[in-house]
């Protein structure tokens, strides 16, 4: 399934940007364009929300939501030789930091350094088995030679992201840091490309990318608590098992080209997820089910809960290796989230009835 030109440049650009939770704005600079081409109305809240809306006038709210943040570093402190102490922004995997290469982001521009790793003849064998296990103890080479040099180009607070990008891999897979969750971004501006020009007088289609998912759904809580939309659909990265050591019995079975991943629960509507089902088979689309017994930790959540007449559902993205500097998703089970949510929203009538039963 070859994705077009123009959605493959954007998703590359968007991928290429940094934006570590409450730092979303170069990421969503790139959304904001995009949006531009296929919204009758595009805006960006306090928040840092940017939204994306087509027919907005229309009786039935409709809220599309990817979240714009990933996962990155902060700096904290700056010792006397002009190391670099920092902590996590989001559920950071110490194990992977050692060794990696990171871009500071700061207002002089980007500041390239390295994690510091103390060399393998010099470890005792508790260090060798069971490496770090507090980040405090970890730090960031810029190649200072003191305090003051590091504060000529560094200030507190500011955030950094390791060094990873774009790598086409076989079978049309792909890895990069931050696919969590930068492609359900891609999903949700998508379905507006897709959308443009469809006679949907009923619906009005808020495409939002979201800010600050990853430390407690907070552009979400904000964006969907002002919309109450009738219609609340998620879109994330789900935990593909096709990979070692991944425990199916835990999370449900998926895996990479297999689909778009469909999620039954308490958090999500009983109603919607059936019409979402029902469409992936009228339309012949792949997709696959994993349940999630409790709330979901997606935008899912928040949107649910932002209203008692929301209906949410969690569309995913297979994901391999989350919250590491080599997520792996699949470009096919991609265009089929985008295909799916587009069918799903044709068919919502103008009379909603999600009522359990």
């Amino acid at each position: 399934m070859a994705m077009p030109k123009n959605a493959l440049d954007f998703l590359k650009n968007l991928l290429a940007c940094p934006t570590p939770s409450g730092y979303e704005m170069p990421g969503q600079a790139v959304v904001r364009d995009y949006l531009q081409k296929y919204a009758d109305e595009v805006r960006t809240d306090t928040h840092g929300n940017v939204w994306g809306v087509q027919n907005p006038d229309a009786a039935v709210k409709v809220m599309l939501a990817g979240h714009c943040d990933e996962i990155g570093l902060m700096i904290m402190h700056v010792d006397e030789k002009g190391f670099l102490y920092f902590s996590a922004v989001g559920g950071v995997n110490l194990q992977l930091l050692q060794g990696e290469s990171v871009l500071i982001h700061t207002a002089k521009g980007v500041i390239p350094g390295v994690i510091g790793v103390k060399p393998i003849h010099l470890m005792d064998e508790k260090e060798r088995t069971e490496g770090t296990k507090k980040i405090e103890t970890l730090w960031i080479d810029i190649g200072a030679t003191d305090k003051k040099d590091a504060e000529k180009v560094v200030k507190l607070g500011d955030i950094a992201t390791v060094n990873k990008g774009w790598l086409p891999l076989r079978n049309n897979n792909v890895a990069s840091r931050g696919f969590d969750n930068r492609i359900g971004v891609f999903v949700v501006a998508e379905v507006l490309r897709v959308l443009r020009g469809v006679k949907l007088p009923h619906l009005a289609i808020h495409a939002v990318s979201t800010v600050q998912e990853e430390i407690g759904l907070r552009g979400a809580t904000t964006a969907a608590n002002a919309l109450k939309p009738d219609v609340g659909i998620a879109v994330d990265v789900g935990f593909a098992t096709d990979a070692p050591n991944m425990e199916a019995k835990k999370v449900g079975e998926a895996k990479l080209g297999g689909g778009p991943i469909i999620h039954r629960g308490a958090n999500f509507n009983h109603q919607l997820f059936a019409l979402i089902e029902q469409t992936a088979k009228r339309q012949k689309i792949p997709t696959q089910l994993q349940p999630i017994p409790r709330g979901s930790g997606t935008d899912a959540n928040a949107m649910q809960m932002a209203s008692n007449r929301t209906a949410a559902a969690l569309v995913s993205i297979p994901n391999r290796y989350m919250h590491s500097p080599v997520e792996t998703v699949n470009l096919d089970d991609v265009e089929n989230a985008v295909k799916l949510i587009a069918e799903t929203l044709k068919k919502l009538p103008a009379r909603l009835d999600f009522q359990p039963v």
